[in-house]
């Protein structure tokens, strides 16, 4: 795994930010927390980030909404989207917007690593000789 692959998660709740965190670093990803849409794309590490995690409802700006932002910005990012509400229209909604993936909270931390891995440089087409 190259370490490389930045990815940041965006939710406003601090206990899954901090999990969501350790989680990432403790597979070898470089990982940075945010507790808002805002305070993501304020950041210098919008550009850098190559996975973004994020909640589907949060204050103000949620999930959805962020990556529409960012399409809009011309910054397309793959997301995945987690949610304590997994009701079907919000499947469909993260499907229909192109989703990595859409897990429910409290989700399975192996599923999701292995989902980044799957997409990551570092892993498509296998380690350069």
């Amino acid at each position: 795994m190259s370490l490389t692959e930045v990815i940041s998660i965006v939710d406003d709740d601090e206990d899954v930010r901090s999990a969501t965190r350790s989680l990432m670093r403790s597979h070898g990803f470089t990982a940075h927390a945010f507790a808002s849409a805002e305070a993501f794309l304020n950041s210098p590490l919008l550009h850098e980030t190559t996975c973004l995690i994020t909640d589907v409802q949060m204050p103000d700006i949620g999930g959805f909404e962020l990556q529409a932002i960012l399409l809009n910005l011309g910054i397309t990012i793959p997301v995945i989207f987690i949610t304590a509400f997994p009701e079907t229209s919000v499947l469909r909604r993260a499907e229909a917007v192109g989703a990595l993936a859409i897990y429910a909270k409290p989700f399975d931390g192996e599923a999701i690593i292995s989902r980044i891995e799957e997409f990551t440089p570092s892993h498509i087409g296998g380690t350069p000789d």
